[in-house]
């Protein structure tokens, strides 16, 4: 077992070579990290918060002006065909709101410092509109089958590029390339933290090969095959149970956290905004760790640019294509700004990425390492175990609703590339497979820390594939926005942006042929 873990590390230590490359250029080479500040800046921040400025720029800073429009969709979702924009929302969130929400931040803190927590919001305020404009996009080109809706990069991308079907191919199998990179640490995270709430309530802490270990992977596989073979309208129907719970546990207990220390709120925003702009962080190495950090783990928690939201999102039955990319745009705002920043709170109040525990953090290992920070802020008190056990369970439950997202996608872009139920049957069995790869390193006793590189190659990978298709479909999105704010009355058409969009010709029709029998 010890070979097989150490082979595990050294391919996971290849891919990382590769993934830093990918984030790292071209401030890997002498020349350009010497420019003062601007060699801080990789292409892959460049990339992904320039787009986000130059969207926000181009469409007037539409994620605060529709805001408010956005909440007022989610309140009155209807849905004919499809899922509601709500279902959609919820859909969406539970891949967006993951482990990376607790992790993600307790390991950018831990080596970018409480800085990296302000380049987290800033890169999630501008990947706002990013996200707006890839969820137009998806609802754009978005196709009819039976009674769902089908979309996304994978359809969006084909349409762009000359209607290619060997694009809609690449782009398909690049997202189940992604979804098979990811799978490894959000199986590691299910049963690490199901061990974990075992342990709570068992109250001794139990060895990862205890039989409770066995019994959840096993659930978990059951759990995830049977929602997840369902259809997007069977996963919805459990997102929309399971992520206002998780999202509300986890929002109340760490708020009543941050109440109960409410004497270090001030040092909290003094930390970040310190160490984010002191001179020798500015001028110095800190400064580009700290904002490589804070892009790289706000992009591991919103996902905005990736591309992997695109899909929820065009499966929402909208009344027009912009009305989900306001939504979507308050998932980046929900998850970021929002739980990510409470989970920062927890981290550095706790201050124990200040003291010779944070060094443990450098690994991005288990669930206990962000708990040492919980245990600080409710020293000596029973309070201490009832938010360890919450806490656990909402990050259990994170990363189950990301595995069914993951499987569920991956399954639609299988059905692109081809209908035989020999490959969709092959697809479905390698990522169960991974999964349970990913499940059995934990009850092993793998470290996580290996397992997300591979979560870190593949986020920057499908960036780096889907934000040209943004700015290729970017004259779609401005025109689509152009009649949104105009509001005059008149449906959405092919006629608006210049381009065949069946499904809302369609739509069009319906709406006529009712105010003409009415």
């Amino acid at each position: 077992m010890e070979g097989l873990l150490a082979f595990i590390s050294a391919v996971c230590s290849r891919i990382q070579t590769v993934s830093d490359l990918f984030w790292d250029f071209p401030t890997n080479f002498e020349w350009y990290s010497g420019i003062p500040v601007l060699g801080n800046f990789s292409l892959a921040i460049i990339l992904l918060i320039g787009s986000g400025i130059y969207f926000s720029a181009n469409l007037r800073f539409i994620q605060l002006r529709k805001f408010k429009y956005g909440l007022q969709v989610l309140k009155n979702s209807k849905a004919k065909t499809g899922i509601t924009p709500l279902a959609s929302f919820f859909l969406s969130t539970a891949m967006r709101v993951g482990p990376g929400n607790i992790l993600g931040v307790t390991g950018a803190v831990s080596v970018g410092g409480p800085g990296a927590l302000l380049w987290m919001w800033v890169s999630a305020f501008f990947g706002m509109a990013t996200a707006f404009v890839e969820s137009t996009l998806s609802q754009i080109f978005k196709e009819k089958k039976n009674d769902e809706y089908l979309g996304g990069m994978s359809f969006y991308g084909r349409r762009l590029l000359k209607n290619s079907a060997i694009i809609g191919v690449i782009l398909s199998l690049m997202y189940i390339i992604y979804a098979i990179l990811c799978f490894p640490a959000q199986g590691f995270n299910t049963v690490s933290a199901m061990g974990q709430i075992a342990s709570i309530i068992s109250g001794t802490e139990l060895p990862t090969t205890h039989a409770v270990y066995w019994v959840g992977f096993a659930a978990v596989i059951l759990a995830t095959c049977a929602v997840s073979f369902g259809g997007t309208k069977k996963i919805a129907k459990v997102t929309d149970v399971l992520v206002p719970v998780m999202a509300i546990v986890y929002v109340l207990t760490v708020v009543l956290l941050v109440l109960i220390n409410f004497a270090r709120i001030p040092w909290f925003f003094y930390a970040i905004f310190t160490e984010a702009f002191k001179p020798e962080a500015v001028f110095g190495g800190a400064f580009g760790t700290a904002l490589m950090q804070g892009v790289k783990r706000g992009l591991m928690s919103n996902e905005a640019g990736q591309g992997t939201i695109t899909m929820p999102a065009a499966a929402s039955d909208a009344a027009h294509p912009c009305d989900q990319g306001c939504v979507q745009a308050i998932g980046v705002f929900l998850d970021t700004i929002v739980i990510c920043t409470l989970t920062g709170f927890v981290v550095i109040m706790g201050r124990v990425w200040l003291t010779d525990k944070g060094a443990a953090w450098m690994e991005l290992g288990k669930l206990p390492k962000y708990l040492a920070s919980v245990e600080e802020l409710t020293p000596g008190t029973g309070f201490n175990s009832v938010v360890t056990l919450l806490v656990s369970l909402c990050f259990g439950l994170f990363a189950f609703t990301c595995l069914l997202g993951f499987m569920s996608f991956s399954e639609i872009c299988a059905n692109r590339i081809s209908r035989s139920k020999v490959f969709i049957n092959a697809i479905r069995l390698i990522d169960i497979a991974v999964i349970c790869f990913g499940m059995l390193t934990s009850i092993v006793g793998m470290d996580l820390g290996a397992l997300w590189d591979l979560s870190d190659f593949a986020n920057i990978l499908i960036a780096y594939c889907n934000i040209p298709l943004l700015y290729v479909g970017f004259k779609y999105v401005k025109k689509a926005t152009e009649h949104f704010e105009k509001n005059d009355g008149t449906p959405f058409t092919s006629e608006v942006i210049g381009i065949d969009v069946p499904v809302w010709d369609e739509k069009a029709e319906e709406i006529s042929g009712k105010s003409i029998s009415a």
